[in-house]
């Protein structure tokens, strides 16, 4: 028995940062003041790289990171290639003490990589590879030995999206809690899919985007945004908004935070995984506290952010850390004001 199981995708990141980088910046629309930028590579060229760095991540692995570092006992599920990469994830994991019994290997793919090309500041391009991940199938998962106090779904894609209800229902059928962070692939199911298994969730991670890509509302209409969530799912919302920080309602409050104005940003690769898992984290060892939640994930996806790669940097039980200010707001008739 685990205190948490985590689903999702293992990969390696390669991070790259070219000597020039030629960008191109245009206004795709003339009724839109958003420029759009481009990187450009000429054709037949070969491209200097100044710097180069090999991390681990994907959402299954990075949140494993910040539920071990945090004193919890996890096991991770997943699917990787039988190559180097594949192998070195695996190191990697057990030097955190992340339990990998239960990770399958194939032939068929090589190991997820993602491969980042960094710029000056904090854009960055990522061409990510969907390799051995997509291919863990519900056949082969060993469903008697899932067991856990809690299971975490990053998110899902390929064959394993065809699961998802079955996870779902498996785990609170054997008495499981469930957290979930859906990818667009999940989240483009039937709505008539859709609703059953979110009826069942303890908690769901969304970023705004893929708030209002659920709920059909634009993303500036937040009000409406967790009216429809609320009515979705009855455990507890979160929608992160990167700089703009986070809201998270439970259908009877709503809470929201900023990020620190003092945060040094590095490197945005993995700071929704960590902020989730460090919600989340808390959010389990507080009892439910949402404001404890909120700052110990606003504080783990800081110190996320201050350094290169998803797992670096995160917390340790027991780390200090300055909390967040979060203000709660009553929902007015069921329905949450964000101010």
């Amino acid at each position: 028995m685990f205190d948490i199981i985590t689903f999702g995708s293992a990969t390696q990141d390669i991070i790259v940062r070219p000597k020039k980088l030629t960008v191109l910046q245009y206004n795709a629309h003339e009724t839109s003041d958003k420029n759009i930028a481009e990187v450009c590579f000429p054709m037949g060229s070969k491209v200097e790289i100044e710097q180069i760095g090999f991390y681990s991540g994907g959402g299954g692995t990075n949140t494993a990171a910040t539920f071990a570092l945090q004193g919890f006992s996890v096991s991770y599920w997943g699917m990787i290639g039988n190559d180097i990469s594949g192998k070195e994830i695996i190191t990697q994991l057990k030097s955190r003490k992340i339990d990998t019994s239960f990770i399958q290997t194939t032939d068929k793919k090589v190991t997820n990589h993602s491969i980042i090309i960094s710029s000056e500041g904090t854009d960055r391009t990522i061409l990510a590879y969907r390799g051995a991940a997509e291919l863990l199938d519900k056949d082969i998962i060993p469903w008697k030995k899932l067991k856990a106090k809690w299971l975490y779904l990053a998110p899902l894609t390929g064959l394993l999206c065809d699961s998802f209800e079955e996870l779902v229902d498996y785990a609170k059928d054997h008495g499981m809690q469930v957290a979930i962070n859906p990818s667009m692939a999940q989240l483009s199911m039937p709505m008539e899919q859709l609703k059953p298994i979110f009826a069942k969730v303890d908690v769901l991670f969304l970023n705004q985007e893929e708030a209002s890509f659920l709920t059909k509302i634009p993303m500036e209409q937040e009000q409406e945004i967790f009216k429809a969530i609320d009515e979705l799912c009855p455990g507890v919302a979160v929608m992160t908004k990167g700089g703009d920080g986070v809201v998270v309602s439970d259908g009877k409050y709503v809470y929201s935070a900023k990020p620190s104005p003092n945060r040094v940003v590095v490197d945005t690769l993995g700071a929704g995984d960590s902020f989730a898992s460090g919600f989340l984290t808390d959010y389990i060892r507080e009892n439910g506290n949402i404001e404890k939640a909120i700052q110990l994930g606003m504080a783990n996806s800081q110190a996320c952010l201050s350094q290169i790669g998803a797992k670096n940097g995160l917390l340790k039980k027991g780390d200090p850390f300055d909390r967040v200010p979060v203000t709660k707001r009553e929902c007015d008739n069921n329905v949450c004001i964000v101010k």
